[in-house]
């Protein structure tokens, strides 16, 4: 996929700003085909009931894309994502965990906000303890990486699974129900919290957007060019888990998404700046979320996830760049 992609710029020449211009096009119009197809009632129920799963898809896109592409330029990896190294694993531990303690009506029945709330705090919480660890002023290694991130979601995968085994079985239906991302029933108050945090998390960004290709550089190069490596490094990782922690609260897990998406942006571009890079990665993951919805829903009567071929997809991807990997 990532190859027959590679080949379409390099024959039509084009920049990576034409490329840009191109995806935005793409974008805005899965958008308006999103709210306009088949449209049939009144455009005071329609446009607020799209608009609100637009909203959602826009903000689990940007939140991922750049927190994926951000991982990647600290790792110096294109495969390694947040949600590779455990952060899905994690989420579906504390969902597993409040069914197994509340129980699943008491789940079912909980306030959304209180429940996006508790999710993000202990997302973030455990996420910026275990990646301050990992990029801690001592050098880590990449294989190092790997088997913390393999084992960390093993160790949250087989607590969940041991969880789920002694729940009943009504309550595991509700906790299955929350378990894959949904696009399809966001609470409107959440749209709100949660678009207020990945701003404040993009307003810390910015301050430090102009180190991120010298970051890309590698940790001595860095430093030698007068960039204090560790608070950088800390801050990236605290936006990175406020923006994941966001979006697997608000809409579920989206395992492969962020690599998708980023690893595509790459192959587009073809430019290691993440001013072209970025913008990029978050115009492929609107076009991937709204347009793949709008097939869904429009084309194939809900009869499939959106997720499951997102999922898919990443997985070839993924799968692709490892035997890539072995292969040199």
């Amino acid at each position: 996929m990532a190859e027959l992609i590679a080949r379409l710029p390099r024959r039509l020449s084009l920049s990576p700003v034409q490329v840009l211009l191109a995806l935005a096009a793409l974008s805005v119009l899965a958008i308006v085909l999103f709210m306009t197809i088949r449209a049939r009632g009144s455009w005071d129920f329609i446009l607020p009931f799209r608009g609100r799963k637009v909203w959602g898809m826009l903000l689990t896109g940007y939140a991922v894309a750049v927190s994926t592409v951000l991982f990647q330029t600290i790792t110096h990896n294109r495969i390694l994502t947040p949600a590779i190294m455990g952060f899905d694993s994690l989420y579906q531990l504390v969902q597993t965990g409040l069914v197994f303690f509340l129980g699943g009506f008491a789940f079912a029945t909980l306030d959304p906000r209180l429940r996006f709330g508790f999710d993000v705090i202990v997302m973030v919480g455990l996420a910026t303890l275990l990646y301050r660890w990992l990029f801690s002023s001592t050098a880590r290694s990449l294989h190092l990486l790997v088997l913390v991130g393999i084992v960390f979601g093993a160790l949250f995968r087989s607590l969940s699974s041991l969880m789920q085994r002694l729940i009943n079985p009504n309550d595991f239906a509700v906790l299955q129900d929350a378990s894959f991302a949904s696009f399809n029933a966001i609470d409107p108050t959440l749209l709100v919290v949660a678009t207020v945090l990945i701003a404040g998390a993009s307003l810390l960004l910015l301050p430090i957007f102009s180190r991120l290709d010298v970051l890309a550089l590698g940790r001595e190069t860095a430093i030698s060019l007068g960039v204090d490596h560790q608070r950088t490094v800390s801050l990236l990782l605290a936006i990175i888990a406020v923006l994941v922690s966001v979006s697997t609260a608000l809409v579920g897990p989206i395992l492969f998404f962020g690599l998708l998406v980023a690893n595509l942006a790459y192959v587009l571009i073809r430019d290691h700046r993440h001013a072209l890079t970025l913008p990029a990665a978050v115009l492929l993951a609107i076009i991937a979320l709204v347009g793949g919805q709008a097939i869904l829903e429009h084309g194939f009567g809900y009869d499939t996830a959106l997720a499951i071929i997102i999922e898919f997809a990443g997985g070839i991807v993924f799968l692709t760049f490892l035997l890539r990997a072995a292969a040199r």
